[in-house]
């Protein structure tokens, strides 16, 4: 999508002029859900007009509610980042604005820029993520979930059936791409038969919500969100579907360890486990792990392929989206096959 046909807004925002901050260099990152600019010291983030069943920001309000929630719930880990609500208004000289006098147009979030060479992911692919980044992430981890909340209403989002919903409707979802290059048939049929299979164990997961292992946790707990900088900075939760959110501390911690073998970190990876599972005494996240890693891994290709059909992405974006899907999926079953 080239700038002149995104929303005049946007077109707008790409202006170092809007900003009441130096904003001498702006640049857009596209997502399949969201609109960032990076502004200076600044990011302005942006929920794009879209329904996909599992997520509504279909409309103006339920932007500005989402708005809220996010900055609500990603100050839980990350209070100094998340500075607060933004509103773009639309003005009298045919213009817009940021938290201008006129009408409310779009909300938004702004945040803190943090160092882009400290994000996670980056560290990975210079090859200097190391055993003390770790130690540190779980030391954060094992503290942030002993506050989270859990119990009753939470904890009811642990048992088999609620976890099937989540797991079943990217099956669902993901139908319409089998044997377009990222997902065979065969794989879609291994990676599900294995999910129904252990879906079945009904009692363990009983298990898990009788030891108190449900929270309203991260939701979306990979290298892209995490920032090793001064301190570890966990950002951007899953603040638009609770279902999502309120899951098996399992679920969390087995999508970060997923990310790290889909890097090949393995090693890594067992660090993590071990250690967490040492801090909060889980001895049964062992049982849980290797289904809750399908499904993140799931979860990674599907959006893969939502990112890759969205218009709004350029052909490079596209094809290298579509190449992280199939590797996803691969990854998947390997998990069912293991």
């Amino acid at each position: 999508m080239t700038n002149d046909t995104l929303p005049l807004f946007l077109q707008a925002l790409l202006r170092p002029d809007c900003y009441p901050h130096p904003a001498a260099e702006l640049r857009l990152v596209q997502t399949h859900i969201s609109s960032v600019i990076l502004a200076g010291d600044f990011v302005y983030k942006f929920k794009k007009p879209v329904n996909f069943g599992f997520l509504d920001f279909s409309d103006l309000e339920k932007r500005r509610v989402c708005c809220q929630q996010e900055l609500l719930l990603n100050r839980r880990l990350c209070p100094d980042i998340y500075l607060g609500l933004v509103e773009v208004t639309a003005e009298a000289n045919g213009g817009f604005a940021l938290n201008g006098a006129g009408p409310v147009v779009e909300y938004g979030v702004r945040m803190k820029r943090m160092p882009e060479e400290r994000m996670m992911t980056q560290l990975i692919l210079a090859g200097k993520l190391n055993r003390e980044h770790i130690d540190a992430l779980v030391a954060v981890l094992a503290d942030f979930y002993s506050r989270a909340e859990g119990g009753g209403e939470i904890a009811a989002f642990g048992a088999a059936a609620a976890v099937s919903v989540n797991v079943l409707e990217n099956f669902e979802q993901t139908q319409g791409f089998i044997g377009q290059g990222a997902l065979s048939q065969e794989q879609f049929d291994r990676i599900t038969a294995y999910a129904r299979n252990f879906l079945a164990q009904e009692a363990l997961f009983q298990q898990r919500i009788d030891e108190g292992r449900i929270r309203d946790c991260h939701g979306d707990l990979y290298s892209a969100n995490i920032c090793l900088a001064d301190k570890v900075y966990i950002y951007d939760c899953i603040e638009f579907n609770q279902r999502f959110r309120y899951c098996d501390v399992a679920s969390d911690v087995a999508f970060l360890a997923m990310d790290l073998d889909f890097y090949g970190l393995e090693e890594l990876g067992r660090r993590l486990i071990d250690s967490f599972s040492q801090h909060t005494k889980d001895a049964g996240l062992a049982a849980m792990l290797n289904f809750y890693k399908c499904y993140r891994a799931y979860v990674r290709g599907k959006i893969g392929l939502f990112t890759a059909g969205d218009p709004a992405v350029d052909p490079a974006v596209k094809a290298a989206n579509l190449a992280n899907a199939a590797k996803y999926f691969h990854l998947a079953e390997h998990y069912a096959a293991a």
